[in-house]
């Protein structure tokens, strides 16, 4: 998959490679082992909802939905092309799979607890996941949504923090400290989960934990640009281009992974 995401991007010229690396594995465990779905029927009333909120890391889902069988493999070459369905950030309108339009950071789990709290209502038993950047939880709107989720007690919702420690232009801590984050979550009414966010066994156990009757959150604690040494941790890749020499060196390097 990660391979994918560098063609992908290197063929566009365009992309958040950084974010794209260090959520894949979270996205690879979601579609793969622990969502419900089923792709000849996509609008299933009772089927899981998943939403991407860092929305700039549109490739790495394009990259899972293709191989998940949402569409062919070969429409990935068209990524950010003129009036590609496989825009920069995703649109539910052009893309099967896609559950909401992100991109603008804070909108994804407000929007996530409006489809949980709708699953309640309508009395059906559909999970929503949604993944989070750890630098849009400088964002307002997350912490509303939060505090409303604990008062409702939506033991149907999950949220995933990609917590690779890097933002645009610098580190988290350096722009906007989010420490205590897990303390923060609990003061808000959710069960929290901190793992290595590239460690399918901690990841499938606390997909897998039995339901406290709270949100549940996953602080995933993962490298950005995770397999490629010279991207890893490199504020730089947030949206940096590989050439073509960096092209082949990354598809080495994660071909003996």
């Amino acid at each position: 998959m990660r391979i994918g995401i560098i063609n992908t991007i290197a063929g566009a010229k365009l992309g958040h490679v950084g974010g794209d690396l260090s959520v894949t594995d979270i996205l690879v465990a979601l579609f793969f082992d622990v969502m419900r779905y089923r792709l000849d029927e996509p609008g299933l009333n009772d089927r899981d909802r998943f939403i991407l909120s860092k929305g700039h890391c549109s490739a790495a889902l394009y990259n899972i939905l293709a191989h998940a069988g949402y569409f062919s493999p070969e429409l990935l070459a068209q990524f950010a092309a003129p009036l590609s369905p496989l825009n920069g950030h995703p649109n539910r309108r052009k893309v099967r799979g896609v559950e909401a339009n992100t991109g603008p950071l804070g909108h994804g789990l407000p929007i996530g607890v409006g489809i949980a709290v709708a699953a309640v209502m309508s009395g059906l038993a559909y999970r929503t996941f949604v993944v989070l950047g750890d630098g849009e939880l400088q964002e307002g709107s997350n912490w509303e949504a939060a505090m409303y989720a604990g008062y409702r007690h939506l033991g149907n919702l999950c949220a995933i923090v990609d917590r690779n420690r890097l933002q645009q232009g610098g580190r988290t801590e350096d722009t906007n400290a989010l420490e205590p984050l897990a303390a923060k979550w609990v003061a808000f009414g959710w069960e929290v989960h901190e793992i290595d966010g590239h460690d399918y066994t901690a990841l499938l156990t606390a997909f897998d934990a039995p339901s406290s009757g709270k949100p549940r959150v996953l602080i995933a604690n993962t490298i950005k640009g995770k397999g490629v040494s010279f991207i890893e941790d490199r504020v730089e890749w947030h949206h940096k281009v590989p050439t073509a020499e960096q092209v082949t060196l990354a598809i080495e390097e994660l071909k003996i992974q």
